[in-house]
């Protein structure tokens, strides 16, 4: 797990983002620690309510580069103004907010713990279907405090699904170290009959959002889990599988266990069931094998396959696992090639979301965002802010027909229709 530390400037919303971000961090095993020489990851959120405040935030940004490994801005001037970091040849990652915690991952699965239970957050219900996986990843840390994969009965977490909607939950959100593998330890697949039963046996109106799968899992379930998808408009057209490189030889020394080919073919298998949906992947920039060659793999797969959304997180070691062992590339291989891949994923993902503008989507808000705007997110599970919501009497829980009028990077904006 990662050691992070968080800075914060700015108004009452920006402290409240790094609160949740902070909740991830903690959720996913993450310490944090104070000051950043004693971090893997530092993480500035930023204000840019006048021209001092930005000068201020380009300053902090340049100190924190230099005093420690990684480095990730966000916040308002982050997602306004982000170039300006790129022009001041800050080397961090520019992010969205909801982005930084799975950034800060290293390519890492989430961790649960043994007594997870259910959680409602306003109108998210946060379901763990399972603790552990069926993976032994080189770089993680994660399996040495989660084990195998260890799955309660279907019928348990559909009644823990039930429980959240009655609770008012109108997003359910399947966490676990590997959804793509929940019910093999019994020798079953059991992520597809989950699903269907979630969407047909539970009265109301929700959407449910599958988290981590790694390919391995999907690949022998592509075809089920597909159909599952393209049968229940209660589930979001959205997977998230985490290939982490584009060469097959890199994936062995992180003994991912999957091949490039069998990622491509799960993208393959949703193309053809689904019209419209969105794929999530990770790639880890700088693993200490990667070879300039490999690097080009990983670029050229992201541009082949073209994921909707991206996390590129750049390799650091964690204590006791087989890749720490490893003699490293060097700090400055590893930003710059994280900086390509970051570059290159700016390009997808904002290709993505220009497409989207002019089309119309029914949208569930879920929660509050900065000033008076709602996050809402669509049938494939892309983020659209809705501003003004007040004026339109929108809040979280409800569900509304948009127009994409524009977008930034990484989400969409929406006016009702």
């Amino acid at each position: 797990m990662a050691r992070y530390h968080i800075e914060t400037y700015g108004c009452t919303s920006n402290r409240g983002e790094s609160r949740g971000i902070e909740r991830r961090l903690r959720d996913a095993g993450h310490r944090r620690v104070e000051g950043p020489e004693a971090a893997d990851v530092a993480i500035l959120n930023t204000c840019t309510v006048v021209e001092k405040t930005e000068r201020n935030m380009l300053r902090r940004a340049e100190e924190l580069d230099d005093e420690t490994a990684d480095l990730i801005v966000t916040g308002c001037m982050a997602l306004a103004q982000g170039e300006q970091f790129r022009d001041a040849e800050v080397n961090a990652d520019v992010l969205h907010w909801d982005e930084v915690p799975e950034a800060v991952t290293n390519g890492e699965c989430p961790t649960t713990t043994p007594d997870a239970e259910p959680v409602l957050d306003g109108v998210i219900g946060i379901l763990p279907i399972a603790r552990g996986c069926m993976s032994d990843c080189s770089y993680c840390i994660t399996k040495q405090a989660t084990g195998k994969i260890d799955s309660p009965p279907v019928s348990e977490n559909v009644e823990k699904a039930r429980a959240l909607v009655h609770a008012g939950a109108t997003e359910i959100r399947i966490t676990g170290q590997d959804t793509g593998v929940y019910g093999w330890e019994d020798g079953e697949r059991k992520l597809p009959e989950l699903l269907e039963r979630i969407c047909t046996e539970i009265d109301g109106e929700f959407r449910v959002r599958v988290g981590m799968a790694n390919p391995k899992g999907v690949h022998g379930i592509r075809e089920e889990l597909a159909a599952v998808f393209a049968d229940n408009e209660e589930l979001y057209n959205f997977i998230h599988a985490p290939v982490q490189s584009g060469s097959d030889d890199v994936l062995g020394d992180m003994r991912r266990q999957h091949q490039v080919s069998e990622y491509v073919e799960v993208v393959e298998t949703f193309d053809e069931y689904l019209d419209y949906w969105t794929l999530s992947t990770d790639f880890i920039a700088g693993f200490p094998t990667e070879e300039a060659a490999d690097h080009a793999q990983s670029l050229a797969l992201l541009r082949e396959t073209r994921p909707e959304k991206i996390n590129v997180t750049r390799f650091s070691k964690r204590p006791g696992t087989d890749a720490a062992e490893l003699k490293g590339l060097g700090g400055q291989t590893k930003k710059d090639r994280s900086k390509e891949l970051s570059a290159l994923k700016r390009e997808v993902v904002g290709e993505a979301y220009d497409a989207m503008v002019g089309d119309t989507h029914e949208v569930l808000a879920v929660e509050q965002g900065t000033a008076d705007s709602v996050k809402c997110y669509d049938e494939a599970y892309r983020q659209v802010i809705v501003q003004n919501a007040s004026d339109h009497g929108l809040e979280p829980g409800d569900f509304v027909d948009v127009e994409i009028t524009g977008h930034s990077t990484m989400y969409a904006f929406g006016e009702p229709v």
